[in-house]
């Protein structure tokens, strides 16, 4: 049975900390009813309920872009998982981090780039077996195919994919050292080195030969408007990813994209948000306080007025701890910062019926203990998905909302 499959009874949760879109509820109250919110109200529930004790409710986190399922499925070099395997344990994880929604980020890319994990064949087979146990999963896992542009061979294999309704948002990356996320040589060549292990001399041999290729060869957009066509045809959301001019998020914006991921610099950032995309940055940038590549940290982009959401990029766990430093150094008000993983994330997929406190809107909900302090983690005590208990930490009221 999964988390939304059988009809439940209707349920008040009372005496929590209620977020909201537009403020937040010191005490109220939160009817579930058919796995959707029937009533908000401050105060106590009318009538008995699961008492939260003060606990933080909040709307279930939306994932726009996740790379974890690639790192399940093989953890270390050569050592490959089963793929059923591999796809539970992100599921658990992204659950018990208070991921509800989550779009997996599956590479289009070519193995000799980008190392052992990725391929245009490993892609297929992941995205069909997400497809295959989609039902029986904890949260609602969605596919996010990374197309490498730079791959011809991608082109015809996405297509298909997407035809089949297995794809549910497309991005638009382009990997190639010298501009987008590697414009600084030195970082490209320090990252290869600490991630994979080369020698620095073969990394930067295979670094100059791809960049002399892509200037011998300048890149032909025709396949990825094949792409971007049969994607908007079919409804899917277009993301750019790692825009580092105004010109690059003009191209993108021509060729349907709404969204700008991981934006390298203000100055395309603010071209984004003229033209009208959301623009999205990884939670651990915002974490750690800046990006691993020397660019430009969420940060400031948030400082700027120019951050949308928070994704989970290569660790879920970020999500959340970033959205309280955000409010405990007050750059934002809770509300605010809570809607960077949840509501904002959850428009710019076109997702309607999720991401807020509001009557009508999917149950999907987490309990959460705040932090006690600047730098403190918030814990998450239990995530409900359309109403269901999908992860309890055990204590109370998740064990008791388990009874």
């Amino acid at each position: 049975m999964t988390a939304s499959s059988s009809r439940q009874d209707p349920m008040w949760l009372t005496d929590f900390q209620l977020v909201l879109p537009d403020r937040v509820i010191p005490r109220g109250a939160l009817r579930i009813e058919d796995g959707h919110i029937a009533a908000v109200v401050e105060g106590t529930a009318p009538e008995p309920g699961l008492n939260g004790g003060g606990l933080l409710l909040i709307p279930g986190l939306v994932d726009l872009h996740g790379d974890m399922i690639e790192k399940e499925v093989e953890p270390r070099p050569n050592a490959a998982f089963p793929l059923d395997v591999a796809i539970h344990e992100l599921d658990k994880r992204l659950a018990a981090s208070g991921v509800t929604t989550a779009y997996a980020g599956v590479s289009f890319a070519q193995a000799k780039t980008l190392g052992h994990l990725r391929s245009e064949e490993r892609a297929r087979g992941i995205i069909e077996a997400v497809d295959r146990l989609r039902a029986e999963l904890l949260v609602e896992l969605r596919v996010h195919a990374r197309f490498e542009v730079t791959n011809d061979r991608a082109g015809p294999v996405l297509r298909d994919l997407i035809a089949r309704d297995m794809v549910h948002l497309v991005s638009l990356t382009d990997h190639t050292p010298g501009q987008g996320q590697y414009r600084h040589i030195e970082q490209y060549v320090a990252y290869q080195v600490a991630a994979y292990g080369r020698d620095v001399a073969e990394v930067e041999a295979h670094t100059r030969a791809r960049m002399a290729e892509r200037e011998a060869a300048p890149l032909s957009w025709e396949i990825a408007r094949d792409v971007t066509e049969l994607a908007r045809r079919r409804g899917l959301v277009i993301a750019s990813h790692d825009d580092d001019t105004p010109d690059k998020v003009r191209v993108m914006h021509a060729l349907g994209a709404t969204v700008s991921e991981f934006p390298v610099t203000v100055a395309a950032a603010a071209e984004a948000r003229r033209l009208g995309l959301s623009t999205v940055m990884g939670a651990p940038n915002a974490l750690r306080g800046g990006s691993m590549t020397g660019n430009i940290g969420a940060r400031t982009l948030a400082e700027a007025g120019l951050l949308d959401a928070l994704a989970a990029d290569y660790h879920q766990g970020a999500m959340l701890p970033a959205v309280f430093n955000f409010h405990h150094d007050g750059l934002l008000p809770l509300h605010e910062a809570v809607a960077l993983v949840t509501h904002n994330p959850a428009r710019a997929a076109g997702l309607e019926d999720r991401g807020a406190l509001a009557v009508g809107q999917r149950a999907d909900l987490v309990m959460v203990q705040p932090p006690a302090g600047a730098g403190g983690a918030p814990r998450v005590r239990a995530t409900l998905r359309d109403g269901r208990l999908v992860f309890s930490d055990g204590t109370r009221p998740a064990a008791r909302l388990a009874a």
